[in-house]
């Protein structure tokens, strides 16, 4: 799929917020995922996205390209997504079949809310895809 480093960007942080509000301690109350965010500290940020990142990117680069006017988010099906995680995210993943099947919805589950995080798509964006010839992204 392709997305713009911006879109990138969003998504990544997005998913970050919304893991960090979901930890274990904060489940008692409904923990605001952008105070929760302003609360830790930089290298606590860093680690996450970094984990984050390892499990989200190489999803969403693989994804299948699809058209996305302006002003709306990329579409993508579970079953694109989950058949992604399958090909992409084989390393690392459980030996047994319980704990893979898990790991995999996991995964898929942590993709979807990166991508509910996609900025909708910019005119800005579609314009310096058609002055670079060819789309800003990665």
């Amino acid at each position: 799929m392709r997305l713009t480093e911006h879109e990138l960007t969003e998504a990544l942080h997005g998913a970050a917020k919304s893991v960090a509000a979901s930890r274990p301690g904060l489940f008692k109350r409904k923990a605001d995922p952008e105070q929760v965010w302003r609360e830790m500290d930089r290298y606590r940020r860093y680690q996450l996205l970094q984990g984050i990142g390892d499990q989200v990117l190489p999803v969403l680069a693989a994804l299948p390209d699809v058209p996305v006017a302006i002003g709306e988010r990329p579409q993508v099906s579970d079953a694109q997504i989950k058949e992604v995680v399958e090909q992409v995210g084989s390393e690392g993943v459980g030996t047994g079949k319980v704990r893979r099947a898990a790991e995999v919805l996991a995964r898929v589950a942590l993709v979807k809310v990166a991508l509910a995080h996609v900025p909708p798509r910019s005119e800005f964006d579609e314009r310096n895809d058609e002055a670079d010839g060819g789309p800003n992204t990665y």
